[in-house]
């Protein structure tokens, strides 16, 4: 019981922020699309939590997930093997994320 207590305590909140590179074609959007999608299946099928969405501004997206860093870490080097090239991306901690740790504080 204790190791399940340690494992859930050790999640975090991540966040993936990610935008259109400037030489990013429609081709490139088309041949990552699936790939994505199957990753974001994947987590969600292991019954883990990820919110993921674009913004407005068709170009840039971001996707909210808990996970231990390891488990973070390695979604991130998933993706980035699908992403690199197309897209610029990034990850950080909720915490490390000053907007959304305000959006936390004020809910």
């Amino acid at each position: 019981m204790s190791q399940i207590t340690e494992t859930v305590s050790e999640k975090k909140l991540w966040v993936l922020v990610s935008s259109l590179d400037q030489n990013t074609k429609e081709e490139d959007l088309q041949r990552i699309t699936p790939p994505v999608i199957e990753l974001t299946d994947e987590w969600q099928a292991a019954g883990k939590f990820i919110w993921s969405g674009p913004f407005n501004d068709n170009k840039t997206g971001m996707a909210i997930f808990e996970a231990t860093e390891e488990e973070s870490n390695r979604f991130y080097d998933k993706y980035d093997k699908i992403c690199s090239g197309v897209l610029v991306y990034h990850l950080y901690q909720w915490d490390s994320f000053p907007l959304l740790s305000m959006l936390k504080n004020t809910v």
